[in-house]
């Protein structure tokens, strides 16, 4: 059993402006991704340039929150809503939902895709290892804003926190969602793959690896369980991505259309 150090979730204050780490996990996920967006764009033969990443991350970044935000207060904070007005706006006070995210993100993508007159599946191909540093970072920022704790276990590695040993499931989180899923897709995406097989790749990977740790977190308290005493929101919303993915996959390989993230050899 481990003893939870009990962080601050606020990093620091200038003035009356408080800093949390909640926002700078956040802040960390999208600057590591625009480096690496930057790095893959400069290898030989991508049809990417630095002035593309810029703006791909800014996009981006703009979607992913405000889909994020909405998504938590649709799919999770109803509730919440209904007694504070202004909750939607409260983003500093954490709740953001990954599901939304994504939405929110490609619906982004889809809109810089338009205005470069690039195709949106070359570009969610290209941006499909880059969420992963956001969710391993936001899964941390969890972690030390003590939120998002597993059930009760006497395993080994559980924390102890307000009196009860609990699965740490941030940080399987981080682990299955951030590090392994960042792993697979950019060593998928080193070489040419058919266009939307990395983005089917991701899709399937994050929807089981969300579905499996649902197991060991704990529903948020106003929803509970949506059936059998075990099935969640988290899972409901995670099938249509493993069910999407595995499909995105089999027809990608099936057609095989080159990606347009290449320069197609003469």
């Amino acid at each position: 059993m481990l003893q939870y150090p009990g962080f601050n979730p606020i990093a620091f204050e200038i003035g009356p402006v408080k800093v949390h780490w909640y926002g700078i996990m956040y802040l960390l996920g999208f600057a590591g991704g625009w480096w690496l967006a930057r790095r893959r764009a400069a290898r030989p033969g991508s049809t990417w340039k630095p002035n593309d990443v810029d703006d791909l991350i800014f996009f981006a970044m703009l979607g992913v929150i405000l889909g994020g935000r909405i998504g938590y207060v649709l799919f999770y904070g109803l509730t919440f809503w209904a007694n504070d007005v202004w909750y939607p706006f409260k983003i500093w006070e954490g709740g953001m939902a990954f599901h939304g995210g994504l939405l929110g993100g490609v619906i982004a993508i889809t809109l810089f895709a338009w205005r470069r007159g690039r195709n949106v599946g070359d570009v969610c191909d290209f941006t499909a290892p880059l969420p992963a540093l956001g969710l391993f970072f936001g899964r941390i920022g969890n972690f030390i804003n003590s939120e998002l704790w597993g059930k009760v276990t006497t395993v080994p590695w559980g924390f102890r926190v307000h009196g009860e040993v609990r699965h740490p499931s941030q940080l399987y989180e981080a682990t299955l969602e951030g590090l392994v899923l960042f792993a697979a897709l950019w060593w998928f995406t080193m070489r040419p793959r058919p266009r939307l097989a990395p983005s089917g790749l991701f899709l399937a990977i994050y929807g089981v690896a969300r579905f499996l740790v649902e197991f060991v977190r704990v529903p948020d308290e106003q929803i509970g369980y949506l059936a059998g005493g075990w099935f969640t929101e988290g899972q409901l919303l995670s099938l249509p991505m493993i069910i999407g993915g595995v499909a995105l996959l089999a027809w990608a390989y099936r057609v095989r259309i080159p990606s347009g993230n290449f320069v197609v050899a003469q």
